[in-house]
């Protein structure tokens, strides 16, 4: 199996994380999203992944999966122990729902490709950037706090799919400095996580590509 993948991405953390947490070994393929204008265009890439995004998983058979939670879903369900899903079908829908808030719609307003149009298409600087991606991480954040049931993870006791969306997301909002205070919840599952070795593999300074 291969994971294409870049250190600072939070869909390919995700992906990390998904993949330690089932204890699975894989090759790491960098594809650096902002050096020589993103390696993520090259034609070779786009022939593995023609939304030329990260992750995509190259499974031993020559599938190639695209969508981290695409991805997750295909571990979770080859790989059933440890389940990212609850059995109950109501609580797996909130489970889901709470990933989708993050890789639905704080995550595509935040990503490389719609930060870099904002820069070159309206002329954006650095402060309206930032202004921009605190924005949507407020708004998604506000609506987790109230969702999220720790116990001491998102959804009780074991660690699922929303714990594996939300802790790039802290992540990612820390570096943009995202003010957490408001989110002593959302804060508390981060560090829940943090002392799960599977979270600590994954992080991005321990990524076979980290800079």
């Amino acid at each position: 199996m291969k994971l294409y993948s870049y250190f600072r991405s939070s869909a390919a953390y995700r992906a990390r994380i998904a993949l330690a947490l089932k204890g699975l070994t894989y090759d790491t393929v960098s594809i650096h999203l902002t050096k020589d204008g993103g390696h993520q265009y090259a034609a070779a890439y786009r022939a593995i992944n023609p939304q030329m995004r990260v992750p995509a998983c190259a499974l031993d058979n020559g599938d190639v999966l695209l969508q981290s939670l695409a991805i997750m879903e295909y571990l979770d369900e080859t790989h059933p122990r440890p389940p990212f899903l609850p059995a109950d079908p109501v609580a797996r829908a909130h489970v889901r729902a709470v990933a989708q808030i993050i890789a639905c719609d704080i995550h595509p307003l935040n990503n490389t490709g719609p930060l870099n149009y904002l820069r070159r298409h309206f002329n954006a600087d650095e402060a309206a950037i930032n202004a921009w991606y605190k924005n949507w991480v407020v708004a998604g954040f506000d609506a987790i706090e109230a969702l999220i049931k720790p116990g001491p993870y998102a959804f009780g006791s074991e660690v699922g799919l929303a714990d594996i969306c939300l802790v790039p997301q802290v992540f990612n909002a820390r570096r943009f400095k995202v003010p957490l205070e408001p989110y002593p919840k959302i804060v508390a599952v981060d560090a829940a996580c943090a002392k799960l070795e599977a979270f600590e593999k994954a992080r991005p300074e321990n990524a076979p590509d980290a800079e």
